[in-house]
């Protein structure tokens, strides 16, 4: 008998439906085949499954059995099939086939003793789901909560193979799971560090304001200790809370990813990803020989930290420039080509020198100015050009680590950014740019325009410090985002001059 199972594979953060046939001849001896472009862990699937089946007190199909994944043109990668194939292995044997079970998607992986284990990509299965028209999902418990976001869509879980029988033959009633996702987000939506608790540094704060306000990337540069890596942490604080849209895109990629971690629902607060400086090329932005997003696309609508930003391999740094300028990473292979997005502020953090103490006063420099250079030259200039805003965070005095007065908190920075975003929002009503930093040359053009004195300012900064072309286009991207929290429709000649003294590290390339 023949039973057909709807499923679906991963294809990046998306999901592909997919159908299991499975059928079960009236003779011949029992070889299971499994056909339509497998990979190795689908193959090896068959003796899990059959040995699942038997350790949960039902009869593997005595006769030839041959399942087919469709369509057969798209490799199947994964454990997700083992739910369908052994339910279709079941139902196939007995010689029935519920009617309603064309009525769901069915994924899940097993366990030897039947128990159902989660899977990856499960959000992007059930919206997969909702859009073909099924009325439901059977997913793993541990991935129910994660694929209840979806509305309009019944989602059951399912802890073994013998509740999934019970299930589609409708001999075990099981609810579907609902989620409020405005207690969800009120759970998960919170954070552990402030900018209260940075001593000193008012002016690196400034800078960190100006770029959550405008999405630019940031270039710390100072001695260790300093407080480069704790600001960073501290900086999605101050960023607006995720909207829905923006937490479901990030959700599909760290499910995609395996990252999300068991029985959660979204990704409610933005994300920081900080990858040590000896991460490879394929887990900086993705890649391998089955695509899999790397570390800027978790960093999603978040934080990209990178400490140590020279001790990255150049070759490695230089693969940041197309996600930097496009916002996604896209990956070519002979057989397709897999888009991951990448919307990420880029905060980097490096001492000024290879000993770390060239701007600190109260320890001496013992490097050398040919040494220096070297160390510097680590990151390349385009890549210098890449970043918006370079600011020098000095060591900070004993004075300011003991003083009791508060300093500028992340509730303060925070409502100043809204309050600029709020602006761009309302300039870009309609388009697609929805921040200072993602404007175009045209509307660059249209939206930064620039006195006689801003003009004066900008051609000496320009002839000085030998900016580019791209360089000269973030200045002006980034006066506006300093105008923008100023409340000023207009750029001054005093927000040019605080943009252009945030491009410091140009007289050095």
């Amino acid at each position: 008998m023949l039973v057909q199972i709807q499923s679906a594979t991963l294809f990046g953060i998306d999901a592909i439906p997919c159908e299991v046939e499975v059928n079960v001849a009236s003779r011949g001896f029992a070889n299971p085949a499994i056909v339509g472009m497998p990979d190795a862990a689908v193959k090896e699937s068959l003796e899990r499954i059959r040995t699942a089946i038997t350790n949960c007190g039902y009869q593997p199909p005595a006769h030839r059995t041959v399942i087919n994944l469709a369509p057969a043109d798209i490799r199947k990668e994964g454990p997700a099939f083992d739910l369908p194939i052994a339910l279709g292995m079941l139902l196939a044997a007995d010689g029935t086939f519920p009617p309603d079970i064309k009525e769901y998607m069915i994924v899940g992986e097993l366990a030897l003793d039947g128990r159902v284990r989660p899977i990856k990509g499960a959000l992007s299965i059930a919206m997969t789901a909702r859009e073909g028209g099924f009325r439901g999902i059977l997913v793993p418990r541990e991935n129910a909560n994660e694929a209840a976001v979806v509305e309009g869509l019944e989602v059951i879980p399912v802890s073994s193979l013998t509740e999934a029988v019970g299930f589609v033959t409708a001999q075990l009633p099981l609810e579907p799971i609902h989620i409020d996702l405005d207690s969800a987000f009120a759970q998960a939506a919170s954070y552990d560090v402030d900018f209260a608790d940075v001593r000193g540094q008012e002016f690196a704060k400034r800078a960190l304001t100006i770029a959550a306000a405008g999405g630019h990337n940031v270039l710390l540069v100072g001695p260790p200790g300093s407080g480069k890596t704790f600001m960073a942490k501290c900086l999605p604080t101050i960023l607006p809370p995720l909207t829905l849209a923006e937490s479901l895109e990030t959700t599909r990629i760290w499910s995609a990813a395996g990252k999300l971690p068991p029985d959660a629902t979204l990704m409610a607060t933005r994300p920081v990803r900080t990858p040590h400086h000896s991460a490879s090329s394929p887990a900086l932005v993705g890649g391998g020989s089955v695509p899999q997003a790397g570390e800027v696309s978790l960093a999603h609508h978040g934080v990209l930290f990178l400490d140590e930003f020279p001790e990255f391999q150049r070759s490695i740094l230089e693969t940041l420039r197309q996600p930097m300028e496009d916002g996604c990473v896209t990956i070519a292979r002979s057989h397709s080509v897999v888009r991951f997005p990448a919307e990420f502020m880029l905060v980097a953090a490096m001492n000024p020198c290879p000993c770390g103490y060239m701007t600190d006063a109260r320890k001496p420099c013992k490097c050398s100015p040919p040494q220096v250079e070297r160390y510097r030259a680590r990151v390349s200039g385009p890549l210098i050009d890449r970043i918006d805003i370079h600011v020098n965070v000095p060591a900070v005095p004993f004075d300011e680590l003991r003083h009791t007065r508060p300093g500028t908190n992340s509730t303060t920075m925070r409502e100043s950014v809204l309050a600029a975003r709020t602006v761009q929002r309302e300039r870009f009503a309609g388009k697609k740019t929805m921040l200072n930093a993602r404007m175009g040359p045209r509307l660059v053009r249209q939206h930064c325009a620039l006195d006689s004195a801003g003009e004066m300012i900008l051609k000496q900064a320009m002839t000085e410090l030998g900016l580019s072309a791209r360089a000269h286009d973030k200045v002006l991207r980034l006066a506006r985002t300093i105008a923008d929290l100023a409340g000023s429709e207009r750029i001054s000649a005093e927000h040019l001059s605080e943009a252009v003294h945030y491009r410091q590290l140009d007289r050095q390339h």
